[in-house]
């Protein structure tokens, strides 16, 4: 049955066409950050206030740095005044236990890329651990409402096909500021569009060939798209990182050596 594309699978493209920009900017003669005036940052990086011969332990490979602050500050003005108040009148109407159980929904889904990056990287404890936490909090947890793998011994092994890409030895590449989603990089960006990519399959055989083929009521469409806004919306929710609360008028810097350290670890592990 053919279906409209995913939300997914529209921002895999606008990803595509951002990332071509980008590089295109990368070509030209590199910008001044400092030039005008940005909110609540530094005018210029943490390393031109220490001497010139000293490689300041925050500094990052970040070639598109104008880009990415003037991305990092157009985030800001979206969760402030869009994001986070849809956010919150989400948390008003739920029950705290309605919200809970939705986040384990859409947590048992996300254990697929889990399952699948495992399996890539031949981590086989990381498979076969995953594998039982699927199966298990599917059927006795409910569709993943509730978590009883976990107290079963069974803790999650979180991978992304970005990890797997650094497991086989590809860098991090420049540092990049999404749209909406943030910190990122220009490896991460490309795993970040395979795991949509497969979850949209996921999607397609679930509601094509899998147990909801006959009870949506031709309905496939405007279900996703509820799915796919709820899951977002919750994504943020569990989220309690918020722009401009740190003081620090260097956050720019501090969030993107935090993001590039923790992916670091990510891989190492």
């Amino acid at each position: 049955m053919k279906i409209e594309k995913s939300s997914s699978s529209r921002y895999i493209l606008g990803l595509c066409l951002l990332l071509l920009l980008v590089s295109g900017c990368a070509t030209r003669p590199a910008a001044r950050c400092d030039e005008g005036t940005t909110i609540f940052q530094a005018r210029k990086p943490v390393s031109e206030f220490v001497k010139k011969d000293v490689i300041h332990p925050i500094d990052a490979y970040d070639p598109w740095e104008c880009f990415n602050r003037e991305m990092y500050k157009f985030n800001y003005y979206f969760d402030r005044y869009l994001f986070l108040p849809i956010v919150g009148v989400y948390e008003w109407i739920l029950p705290n236990y309605v919200q809970d159980r939705l986040s384990g929904i859409f947590n048992n889904i996300e254990e697929l890329s889990n399952l699948t990056n495992n399996l890539l990287q031949l981590k086989g404890k990381g498979t076969a651990i995953t594998t039982g936490r699927i199966i298990v909090n599917t059927t006795v947890g409910l569709a993943g409402m509730y978590d009883p793998a976990k107290k079963w011994g069974m803790p999650e092994y979180d991978e992304d096909f970005g990890q797997t890409l650094g497991y086989y030895g590809v860098g991090p590449g420049p540092y990049l500021v999404l749209p909406v989603l943030g910190p990122s990089s220009l490896r991460d960006t490309t795993g970040l569009a395979v795991d949509a990519t497969v979850r949209y399959l996921f999607w397609d055989w679930l509601w094509d060939d899998g147990p909801f083929e006959n009870v949506s009521g031709g309905n496939e469409s405007k279900i996703r798209w509820s799915l796919a806004t709820i899951e977002t919306i919750d994504a943020r929710h569990r989220i309690d990182f918020r722009y401009y609360q740190s003081g620090s008028p260097f956050e720019y810097d501090f969030v993107r050596k935090i993001y590039l350290e923790k992916r670091k670890i990510d891989v190492a592990k």
